[in-house]
This record gives structure tokens, C-alpha cells and sequence, in this order.
């Protein structure tokens, strides 16, 4: 694809063309630029993609992009680089999400990658250095200045030839097709936002007993669809010091709201006011059963230990095997595993394999950890020979 310049398209007829050229190819590689700072949704201001043959760049703000949705939902993988972010903004601006998706910072974990940038992997794998890009452009001007436009390109143009690189590695040491399933879990975990769980963001969540997880989670249900409403980011409807404080004082007064720490004049207004006082009444008189507790990584005793032991053995063998360690076990995947979640990741798919098995063994007393002389911890049989202590004996 060397240097090419890419086509810039701002007419439907202009991107008609792409998307019946776009038919044919097996593989299309996407990268999107949005803003969302002043935000609730991300706003998207371009979309590159690359093809066999093909380098295009869509102006979203002069044409809709709808007609993008059959490419993605197609016969055709999209590749893409740490693509969450970009997955979101292709929903809301496509309706639509990919088939199948390839990405690329997830599957280079499977090479011992840990969470490489795009210009590490295009450097490392490709041999070619991406030009610097500007993190504070302003995407939403035009016209974009040719710099722009190369650097936008550049985010798209190498995605092709560095998945051709990674799967043909991956292939010969057998992990292609856990990197596709990892993929796949990436699509599968794209869910709307759920506006009765935002309570579990605020710093003291976890800790909160009584009514007052009631009344949290109420007022941040009711700033979470305020700000969707609205457009706006969770903060700009209620600072995060106002919800803390609601939560601590629970007020039932409009009075009392206006002595409430960090509520603004903005937030004392008629409608917002009702909205208010309605949510922290709703917490304060809420069912146990319609609250919503955050996920916990309590366990029983004699488990606790286990966890501190086997992330000990699994950051080890990460390193053995060349993946990424939080690709491959964070603490939270064993302390599930440990409590028997049923969609605990270390159960299904290749980790349960790798390392939900093993796991099994050794907090069942099937296997046993040792050191094995060298600072490595070794996973063996269990001997079930006890070493001797020997322990002083005490005067009574």
C-alpha cells in the first residue's frame, strides 16, 4: 500500500463506491477519531479504512454513515487495533458492529506483547516507524490539513500486513484460534450502558451499608440517564462530590438540597430539583431486591491465601509462555474461578485449559506448588509427604 494518499469522502455517491468496492475483499482494516470530552456518547468526526488496494477516509460530518453497517456485519473480518472504544462509536454512528473481529493489540498478547501501542507493534513486526501522532487535534475541523490526514491514514495503513504477521506467528505455536476467541469475547462483552449499576463507579461503593446503597444507587441511576438525556458527561449533571454528599445526607427538602456540598446553581433548578429529591426518596425507600450490589471478590478464609499464591504462578507463566499477564488472569478471573461463578473466564475457552484446570488441581490438593531452585515456582504432582518441623519444645 506503501505512501498512498488516501481518498477523502464526503459524498454519498463517493461512498457508495467504497462500500461496493468493499464487497468483494476478505479483510478490512478500521479506525475511527471522536470526541467526547463535553459528551455523555462519543462523537465521531472520521473513520479510516483500508483495504487490498484501498485507503479511504469518511468525513462523517458531511455524510451518514449508515451505508458502513453491511461491510461490517459482511463476509469480511475488520481489523482493528484496541478496538472497545471504536466498537462503541461504530454502533452508534453504523448501528452496527463487526461479524468478526480482529484485533490487534489483543492478538499480539499471544506473542508476549503487554498491551503494545499500534506504533510498537507496527515497528517491532512490520520494521516501519508510524509518524507521530497529535493527540490534541481537533478532529472536527475542516478542512483537515494534509499532516491530519496522514496521520489518520497511518492508523489504518500497516493493520492488514501486521494481522497477516501475527496470524502466521500465532499459527505455528497453536494460539490462532485462542486469539480469535478472545476477539469474539471482546464483541460479545459490547452492552449498553446500564444506568442502575452506575453506583458501582463511586469511590466508596463497596464499603456502603444500609440505605445509603439505595440512595446511591437511585441518584446515580437518575445522573446516568439525566446525562444521556442530555448529551452531557455524568459530572457535567452532578459533580461526583454532590453525589457523595446526597448519599451521606439523604435530603428530602429542597432546602436541604441547597445546603448539600458541591450542588451548584445549575443543579438547584426547578426540573433537576424534583429529579433530585424524587431519586434519594426512591433509594431511601428501595426493595432489597431491586438493589443492584456491586460484584465482590470476597472469599471464604481458607481461599484468601490462594489468590496471593496462584497470581504468584500465573505471572510466572506468563512469562514462560510468552502472553500478556492480564490477557492471560487478573486477580478478579481467580478470585471467581476460587468462588465457582459459572462465567468466571478461567472456566471456559482456552484459559480453562491453560489455567483454570491447573488451578482446580492445586486448591483441591491435587497438585502442589514448589521452588524449584531457580526462583521459578513449579506445578507438580502432589506428593502428599509432608516435611518433617521441627518444632522446640516449650517449658509449661
Amino acid at each position: 500500500m506503501g505512501e498512498r494518499e488516501a481518498d477523502w469522502i464526503d459524498s454519498p455517491a463517493a461512498l457508495a463506491d467504497v462500500t461496493r468496492e468493499l464487497e468483494g475483499v476478505d479483510a478490512v482494516a478500521i479506525d475511527t477519531e471522536f470526541h467526547r470530552e463535553k459528551t455523555y456518547f462519543p462523537h465521531v468526526a472520521l473513520v479510516q479504512l483500508a483495504w487490498d488496494g484501498g485507503l479511504a477516509l469518511i468525513d462523517p460530518l458531511a455524510v451518514g454513515l449508515e451505508p458502513l453497517a453491511p461491510v461490517l456485519t459482511g463476509p469480511a473480518v475488520t481489523v482493528a487495533h484496541a478496538a472497545e472504544q471504536d466498537l462503541e462509536v461504530l454502533d452508534r454512528s453504523c448501528g452496527a458492529v463487526p461479524r468478526e473481529l480482529f484485533d490487534t493489540q489483543v492478538a499480539a498478547g499471544f506473542l508476549g506483547f503487554s498491551t503494545p501501542s499500534l506504533s510498537t507493534l507496527v515497528s517491532d513486526l512490520v520494521g516501519v516507524r508510524l509518524p507521530k501522532a497529535d493527540r490534541l487535534t481537533d478532529w472536527t475541523r475542516r478542512p483537515l490539513s494534509s499532516t491530519q490526514k496522514k496521520y489518520a491514514a497511518a492508523d489504518v495503513i500497516h493493520l492488514l500486513e501486521l494481522r497477516s504477521i501475527i496470524c502466521e506467528r500465532l499459527d505455528k505455536i497453536g494460539r490462532l484460534e485462542w486469539a480469535r476467541q478472545e476477539c469474539g469475547l471482546l464483541l460479545a462483552r459490547q452492552k449498553p450502558n446500564d444506568p442502575t449499576i452506575a453506583w458501582w463507579r463511586m469511590k466508596d461503593a463497596r464499603s456502603m451499608r444500609g440505605s445509603t446503597r439505595g440512595v446511591a444507587q437511585a441518584v446515580a441511576e437518575w445522573r446516568e440517564r439525566e446525562a444521556m438525556r442530555r448529551d452531557l458527561p455524568a459530572r457535567f449533571v452532578l459533580s461526583d462530590m454532590a453525589m457523595a454528599s446526597l448519599v451521606h445526607r439523604s435530603p428530602t427538602t429542597r432546602e436541604q438540597l441547597a445546603e448539600t456540598r458541591g450542588l451548584d446553581a445549575k443543579s438547584l433548578r426547578p426540573p433537576l430539583v424534583e429529579g433530585i429529591l424524587a431519586a434519594v426518596a426512591r433509594g431511601v425507600d428501595m426493595p432489597p431486591d431491586q438493589l443492584r450490589l456491586p460484584p465482590t471478590d470476597d472469599l471464604t478464609r481458607e481461599l484468601r491465601p490462594a489468590v496471593a499464591l496462584v497470581a504468584s504462578w500465573i505471572a510466572q507463566l506468563a512469562r514462560t509462555v510468552r502472553i500478556d499477564a492480564t490477557l492471560l488472569a487478573t486477580r478478579s478471573d481467580i478470585a471467581a474461578l476460587l468462588r465457582g461463578d459459572p462465567e468466571a473466564r478461567l472456566a471456559t475457552g482456552w484459559r480453562a485449559h491453560l489455567v483454570g484446570e491447573p488451578i482446580r488441581r492445586l486448591v483441591e490438593g491435587e497438585a502442589s506448588l514448589a521452588f524449584a531452585g531457580d526462583g521459578q515456582l513449579l506445578l507438580e504432582e502432589r506428593s502428599y509427604k509432608a516435611v518433617p518441623v521441627d518444632i522446640p519444645k516449650t517449658e509449661s
